[in-house]
């Protein structure tokens, strides 16, 4: 394998996803994309490889994280990126919805992160140099969901909590695991419930006057996996415009 860091992108095909594609593809980083869905046309050719796959089948999913270190010959970083939303009053959330926003944001953030943490501790034993980083997409609502967003934000705040823990128990491998919380970037997701009104309302809602974008949070992530966010691992970092400041 030649040139840049192996990385992996799981749900790259989706709005923040792609956005997180394309700056490491322009950092000069081999990238693999985990995605139920392709790549567009202009970054599917750029990528080292497609893996096909859903989350939800953390059995396949499992095995297609393993493919693409095949593919890469080392993770060297992996940006979970995966999840759905639904926006349901509690009373009206079903047992099969709440499962369903469990398995794509909660367990398949753990999944993620427990499979490249075991790769990354193998690859440091096997050729003595140990390190890594891991960041989970969370959310704003970890620290802050709003109504109708029970299922979402348990799910988020597990997200949280497993990069914590992973923090603590890979630190000395050198292996730092991080999340951010993205407050409004408007993409594919929410898009069928988001109204011109709830843009204006969240647009005043934030410090900086306007809503996100993918790359926002692209450069933030970007950051986290570089030496300079060497001494940064266990932290959910707000990436909201000010939305949210704790």
């Amino acid at each position: 394998m030649t040139g840049g860091r192996g990385v992996l992108v799981i749900g790259g095909a989706g709005g923040i996803g792609r956005g997180v594609v394309a700056r490491f593809l322009a950092d000069g980083d081999r990238v693999v994309v985990i995605d139920r869905a392709p790549l567009p046309g202009d970054l599917g050719g750029a990528v080292a490889g497609e893996i096909v796959c859903d989350v939800a089948d953390a059995d396949a999913f499992c095995v297609a994280i393993g493919e693409a270190e095949a593919l890469l010959g080392r993770l060297d970083a992996v940006v979970n990126c995966a999840g759905i939303l639904r926006i349901t009053p509690v009373l009206e959330t079903a047992t099969e919805e709440w499962d369903l926003v469990q398995a794509v944001n909660a367990r398949a953030a753990f999944l993620a992160i427990r499979e490249a943490g075991r790769r990354m501790i193998a690859a440091g034993e096997r050729t003595g140099e140990p390190g890594g980083s891991i960041v989970t997409i969370a959310s704003m609502a970890a620290k802050h969901g709003a109504a109708e967003e029970a299922a979402y934000a348990a799910s988020k705040a597990a997200v949280v909590a497993t990069t914590r823990v992973a923090a603590l128990e890979w630190g000395r491998a050198g292996i730092r695991v991080n999340a951010v919380c993205p407050g409004y970037i408007p993409t594919e997701m929410g898009a069928d419930t988001r109204t011109p009104e709830d843009v204006a309302l969240w647009e005043s809602q934030t410090s900086l006057g306007r809503l996100g974008t993918p790359e926002d949070v692209a450069g933030v992530i970007a950051f986290l996996c570089s030496p300079d966010a060497g001494y940064m691992t266990g932290q959910a970092l707000n990436v909201t415009g000010g939305t949210v400041m704790h």
